[in-house]
């Protein structure tokens, strides 16, 4: 069966909305799903089954839905996107902002990684665009705020890469604390250099975490397993798992550690958390990690700092500019300090590889995907970054004449009593609202629906001031 499509009635918030055209006589789309409805049955058991299976959504009036998936989203991802019958194109890589502009002027969900940045620029030229699928932790290469009051829905994968993470962080624990990188860099230069001076067990040793939340808790959990002491910091009580213990500042923390692991988002208060007043209250031979933003260490003080003996070895998988492709791109025309930090001794440099393992990167593709499908399917932006959270439970076989409407629209009071007078002629079955900021959200599943009505009801949302997008499933 078809699957659903939107009515787009966007209206920017304070501008003009956006006009759309309906041909309200075509026909659907017959575009192909891999959902069917169970076959009829006279036998009770049956039917009631079937009354109660979740009714399939059809699109009003409305294009296919157009994919575009940048930067090598996982095949797992873009299988399960193609099988629900969209039109999915996909790049190995992101796009210069020129030709991605190009490109996101039709689609209707954009799916991106990390290197992609969707600025206000690009997502005013995106008439179409519904949804935003970033297949990773973050979201700050997304304007948010411009999103949200243009109606488009940000949603990631906050958990699928965790332990990845925290795995990577291990290994680069024990790296650092046995010299391993100088030693595997001098034997392929032909020299044998077997030395013990300054290589250590981690066993015994204080971690200190920087951020306590999933990829920080799973870390704790480990490193405890390889018999170190766990102290964490976090602007936020938490609890605490195993034998790990919280401190009470980032200051008290770097005093104490021997091993400091940042997990922490991007940030203002995070920026520059790292600089050359912190690296001077570490311990004098300490190790830095940082798998989390690369805004938040200050390298060129970190690069002072390891050569002056204060830091003994340091990993960094992350950095404040990042190439848009693989290739020799690492250098100063990209970061002025890049060749000084390429050349300090016992320091890992991994380009952005936290999460690249084949079950993250599955386990992402499948989180995304499933949730830029309730999104489209359903109106459903429960683990939305910038959104209002709501759902409601799925129509059924057995409510044939419903449909779904889904109004954002600015936050002001008065919207739900002029929605609901022009919902009068028919029964709202069920409702939910919730707002975020200058941003609301409704859904709402009303009965008796004909399609001349649903051309009415479009109108008339349309017509309302307080209108950022309407759309229609049926």
């Amino acid at each position: 069966m078809t699957p659903p499509r939107d009515i787009e009635a966007s209206a920017p918030v304070a501008t003009a909305r956006k006009s759309v055209s309906y041909s309200w006589e075509q026909n659907l789309s017959t575009s192909p799903n891999t959902f069917q409805s169970p076959p009829p049955s006279s036998s009770w058991v049956a039917h009631l089954a079937q009354r109660d299976a979740p009714k399939l959504l059809k699109p009003f009036n409305t294009q296919d839905i157009k994919i575009l998936l940048l930067e090598n989203v996982n095949e797992t991802g873009r299988d399960i996107l193609t099988q629900q019958g969209y039109q999915v194109e996909s790049f190995k890589s992101s796009l210069p902002e020129d030709e991605l502009i190009k490109k996101i002027r039709e689609v209707h969900v954009i799916g991106i990684r990390s290197k992609t940045k969707l600025s206000k620029k690009v997502l005013q030229a995106a008439k179409n665009l519904l949804v935003v699928g970033c297949f990773c932790i973050g979201t700050n290469q997304v304007d948010l705020d411009y999103a949200a009051t243009h109606g488009i829905a940000v949603f990631n994968s906050p958990f699928a890469n965790s332990r990845s993470v925290a795995e990577l962080v291990i290994a680069e624990i024990i790296t650092l604390a046995r010299q391993l990188g100088d030693r595997s860099n001098e034997m392929h230069r032909g020299t044998w250099n077997k030395v013990s001076t300054k290589c250590w067990e981690i066993r015994g040793k204080t971690l200190g975490i920087v951020g306590y939340g999933h990829i920080g808790s799973q870390l704790s959990v480990l490193a405890e397993a390889m018999g170190m002491n766990v102290i964490y910091y976090d602007v936020v009580t938490l609890m605490a798992l195993g034998t790990a213990r919280q401190v009470g500042s980032l200051e008290e923390l770097l005093d104490q550690a021997d091993f400091v692991t940042l997990h922490v988002p991007d940030l203002p208060e995070t920026r520059g958390l790292i600089s050359t007043t912190q690296l001077d209250l570490m311990k004098t031979g300490s190790y830095l990690i940082n798998a989390s933003r690369g805004s938040v260490v200050d390298i060129p003080a970190l690069v002072q700092a390891m050569r002056s003996g204060k830091i003994a070895g340091a990993a960094l998988d992350v950095y404040p500019n990042e190439p848009a492709g693989n290739g020799d791109y690492f250098n100063n025309s990209l970061n002025h300090w890049a060749e000084d930090l390429r050349s300090v001794n016992n320091i890992i440099l991994t380009p952005h590889i936290g999460g690249s393992t084949e079950e993250a990167q599955r386990a992402i593709g499948v989180e995304v995907a499933e949730a830029l499908i309730r999104y489209i399917n359903q109106g459903i932006t429960v683990g939305s970054v910038n959104l209002p959270e709501a759902q409601l439970r799925s129509l059924t076989l057995d409510e044939p004449n419903h449909a779904r409407v889904i109004y954002v629209h600015r936050n002001v009071p008065g919207v739900l009593r002029k929605v609901n007078e022009i919902f009068g002629d028919h029964n709202v079955d069920k409702q939910i609202s919730d707002s975020r900021g200058d941003v609301a959200y409704l859904m709402a599943d009303i009965s008796n629906v004909q399609l001349q009505h649903i051309k009415e009801i479009i109108g008339g949302l349309e017509s309302l001031s307080s209108c950022i997008r309407t759309r229609v499933l049926y």
